[in-house]
């Protein structure tokens, strides 16, 4: 997918009223006015007044500015590349980036955040000064962008009673204490401290979610207290415009081209507030990214890109491409939609963006450098910027240990229960629960049956009779058939769950525990129903955990 972000100059509302008169108007590059207010850190050296909306104008520093700004994940791209991409977001013709930050991988377990290496935060934002390019921060709690639990860590979801995304006491709780430790080490980036940040987004598409009117104002606060005063930023769809809005801050739009009925929207919002307003809108080339059933609608070509670009740029809109360098869904960082059923991000997190998943340049990257340098030539830098490319030799793999063997030098001894509980329910991980990876289960049975998960495992179990591989159940396999083997006594009855991600929005969130999904009659909510074998009775359940970030030795056995 691929997307823009704009500002919306409001004098340019109700006069659209043509794409092909505004399209004739702007021939090539932009437009002289726009030229001059690409303001770039080293331009401004007045750091007073800050990001605000002036008539139906942006001004940084007291000066006419125009935001070109590209979405780029610092999490999803190495280290050693940021600089790479950042440098190709400028010469592309960008002054800004946008980033978001996740929840999840920042404070993996409760209390113990992580701001190192590939998750240095910190560190992007200076390199993005050092390049010469804004920051719009994207802090969340919640930020979606396809992420397990849309960036919300899965320990969440331990407390029976949680309710995401609300004042919940015990979400509330989790939020103070995060941000407790995030905002102050952002503080200091802020414009009016001599930093790169210029605006700061908060949360996402909540109209959207709209489960708590008291929500947004306490997010809100919580920045402000915690001493956020750069522009704050909400950012919702058409509709969840009129409900995300929170009074006093930014009001900013997605959708996925220009339509009248967002402007009616706009309108709307804007007659409950004091000032004029513009609004961030993303123009989408496609309607999900990668997942791992079925492939993303077809991408629009550069023409029809160009097409809304320029006729954006001629009314002034700021805008940002989502994502500018889409990168990798490292590990299981990726999460889930539901589409009338569930689909799973894949690894690739390319999204139709202007670089290449490993960061090399796109037809549309050339298009786009073009309008926005249409006198200058294409940066000589380009040809002996693009990374070498090799062909490595097959791989064959001489050792390995199968998945049964691994069980005796497993360091956590089983969790036994009366029933399958779920990843989040269990104590290891010093309390907090399994997040990602595989769990195993693990009963005896004297007889065979019909094994009916009745939709309870989540998301694809395999199961095994002692050794012995028998089937799959998961949303659309519910029922497997176990033969009775005379031979025997009894039988190990096991399954192996993947989780493959939760979802990265909705209401049903919430319910994203894994393993199983909804509690028996009579049973502590969160935890995963027995799985029913007609004709015998199943005894107490041996969990044993894999994930297998933590435990590479699985992987060989399990791909």
């Amino acid at each position: 997918m691929q997307a823009f972000l704009f500002l919306v100059r409001l004098a340019g509302l109700l006069s659209l009223t043509s794409r092909v008169l505004v399209t004739s108007v702007l021939q090539e590059g932009l437009p002289e006015s726009a030229v001059q207010a690409l303001l770039r850190p080293s331009h401004i050296s007045e750091r007073l007044v800050g990001l605000q909306v002036r008539g139906s104008d942006f001004t940084l520093g007291n000066t006419p500015f125009l935001i070109l700004s590209g979405t780029i994940h610092y999490f999803r791209v190495p280290r050693d590349y940021w600089k790479d991409s950042l440098l190709k977001l400028k010469a592309c013709g960008f002054n800004t980036v946008t980033t978001h930050v996740p929840w999840n991988l920042h404070e993996p377990r409760r209390g113990q955040f992580h701001y190192s290496g590939n998750l240095d935060l910190m560190a992007f934002i200076s390199l993005a000064a050092e390049v010469d390019l804004w920051v719009i921060l994207c802090v969340g709690p919640y930020i979606g962008s396809d992420l397990d639990l849309g960036g919300l860590p899965s320990w969440l979801l331990k407390d029976s009673h949680m309710k995401l995304r609300t004042t919940y006491k015990g979400f509330t709780t989790a939020v103070n204490h995060y941000f407790d430790d995030l905002i102050p080490r952002i503080r200091g980036f802020q414009f009016h401290e001599e930093g790169s940040i210029i605006a700061v987004q908060m949360e996402n598409e909540y109209g959207s979610y709209n489960l708590d009117k008291g929500y947004m104002p306490y997010i809100k606060n919580a920045l402000l207290s915690r001493g956020i005063k750069t522009m704050l930023l909400t950012a919702d769809t058409g509709q969840g415009l009129l409900k995300g809005h929170t009074p006093t801050v930014f009001a900013t739009l997605h959708m996925k081209s220009i339509r009248k009925d967002t402007y009616e929207h706009l309108s709307s919002v804007q007659v409950r507030t004091c000032q004029r307003r513009g609004v961030f809108s993303f123009l989408s080339r496609t309607s999900w990214g990668p997942s791992l059933r079925g492939s993303a609608p077809p991408s629009p070509p550069p023409a029809v890109l160009m097409h809304e670009a320029r006729e954006m740029l001629q009314l002034r809109f700021s805008l940002n491409f989502y994502m500018f360098h889409g990168g990798t869904n490292f590990g299981f960082m990726g999460g889930a939609a539901f589409r009338g059923h569930r689909l799973p991000m894949v690894t690739s997190y390319d999204y139709g963006a202007l670089l290449t998943e490993d960061g090399d340049y796109t037809p549309e990257y050339l298009v786009f450098q073009k309008l926005f340098h249409p006198d200058a030539e294409v940066p000589s830098f380009r040809q002996r910027d693009c990374k070498p490319k090799d062909t490595y030799a097959p791989l064959a793999a001489g050792h390995f240990i199968s998945l049964w063997d691994t069980l005796i030098h497993q360091d956590d001894q089983p969790v036994r229960s009366m029933g399958p509980l779920s990843m989040e329910q269990l104590s290891v991980n010093q309390g907090n629960g399994q997040s990602t990876g595989y769990i195993l289960y693990e009963t005896v049975i004297t007889e065979g049956g019909v094994l009916n998960s009745d939709g309870h495992v989540k998301d694809r179990g395999q199961v095994f009779l002692d050794d012995k591989y028998i089937g799959v159940l998961d949303d659309t396999h519910q029922r497997l058939i176990l033969h009775n083997d005379h031979h025997k006594e009894f039988l190990t009855l096991r399954i192996l769950v993947e989780n493959q991600g939760r979802l990265a929005s909705g209401t049903s969130m919430n319910q994203e525990r894994k393993g199983g999904s909804r509690p028996a009659p009579g049973s502590p909510e969160g935890a995963v129903p027995a799985l029913s074998v007609q004709t015998l009775t199943v005894p107490p359940w041996s969990p044993s955990l894999f994930p297998i970030l933590l435990r590479p030795p699985l992987a060989s056995s399990i791909l």
